[in-house]
């Protein structure tokens, strides 16, 4: 016996139960702006009704003519960054302009660069800048954990940030798997032969990571015999020379044989203490650093949050979500022969 399955149902079939245009239909099916919340629920149970599922090729389709026409209009996408503490190396900014674009490009789109606080840039200017510009969407990239973005109405913007420097509001955000990549430099090191690992590093970099490298140093340690265990060291001061006094007596009481922490001037106290001990860095620089570390991929961090407002601009999503994506690229080590084998 054949079995004739029912034929799906169709656009125009939505259109006429909701007593709608077809054109309507499509737009609250894409999540458009300026609907009248009664029609667009209206449709809705219209399509709950018939069962209307979206064709996915024709909306590949569809989706590739208004890529196209982005890219005719090279549509802009903000990159908001913060001024940082002098005392913050550039090296550490999170991500940078050029990781950015790279992506963005890729995808159609221009980068506008602002820098809240330098000319008197406030929230609230910065906002009415963008919608006389006419962007939609805005990345931000603030590090500094006491900057607030009061007066900026985000309502009007597909928006994300990279990292955890920006705690509110809670917006997509891309990252590090910090968690997973400090785990897997504590194995790794295990593996060389090390049994007392030590991670010094500053509360700015702490509380920018929410609290992964503390977090997970513990999670590490709480497994470890008591003689093995090395409280992490979380210096108050991102000025790093304000704390060498503290660091170097917490080197002399625990005697770490390898050490997680930061490449600027660490090394040279640390090997001051204690010649032999391994060092690893935990925010690899790149080319410029000499030692092992983690790197962050963070060129792959700025390309996921530029796919996180694209992807917003497409379906039409504006404002703070009620639940936040998270994007965690995983961490990648690095061996530069600072931590060579013991065993």
């Amino acid at each position: 016996m054949i079995t004739i399955m029912p034929s799906p149902a169709r656009l125009s079939q939505v259109a006429q139960v909701a007593g709608v245009s077809a054109m309507t239909v499509s737009r609250v099916m894409r999540n458009a702006p300026h609907i009248r919340a009664a029609t667009r629920q209206r449709v809705l149970q219209a399509v709950e009704a018939l069962g209307y599922r979206p064709d996915p090729v024709a909306s590949r389709l569809m989706a590739a003519v208004r890529k196209n026409k982005i890219r005719n209009s090279t549509a802009a996408i903000a990159f908001i960054r913060d001024q940082r503490p002098s005392s913050i190396a550039p090296v550490h900014r999170y991500v940078t302009r050029e990781d950015v674009e790279a992506r963005a490009t890729v995808l159609g789109y221009s980068i506008d660069e602002f820098i809240l606080g330098a000319d008197g840039l406030t929230p609230r200017r910065l906002e009415t800048i963008l919608t006389a510009r006419g962007i939609e969407a805005a990345l931000f990239s603030i590090e500094s954990p006491h900057r607030t973005l009061e007066g900026f109405d985000f309502s009007r913007f597909a928006s994300a940030t990279f990292g955890y420097g920006m705690q509110f509001p809670k917006l997509h955000r891309a990252s590090t798997n910090m968690t997973q990549g400090l785990l897997n430099a504590l194995e790794w090191l295990e593996l060389r032969g090390y049994r007392r690992i030590g991670l010094a590093i500053t509360s700015w970099t702490d509380i920018r990571s929410d609290h992964t490298y503390s977090g997970a140093m513990r999670h590490y340690q709480a497994g470890l015999p008591l003689r093995r265990r090395i409280p992490p060291l979380i210096l108050p001061d991102s000025e790093l020379t304000a704390s060498r006094k503290r660091l170097l007596k917490w080197l002399k009481a625990y005697q770490p044989e390898a050490l997680i922490s930061l490449d600027r001037v660490v090394p040279d106290w640390a090997a001051s203490v204690s010649p032999k001990i391994a060092l690893l860095v935990h925010d690899h620089g790149g080319e410029a650093c000499q030692l092992s570390g983690i790197c962050h991929n963070r060129r792959e961090v700025a390309a996921a949050a530029v796919d996180l407002v694209t992807t917003q601009l497409f379906h039409n999503e504006r404002g703070i979500p009620p639940v936040p994506r998270q994007i965690l690229i995983p961490a990648t080590l690095i061996d530069q022969g600072s931590c060579p084998p013991v065993i």
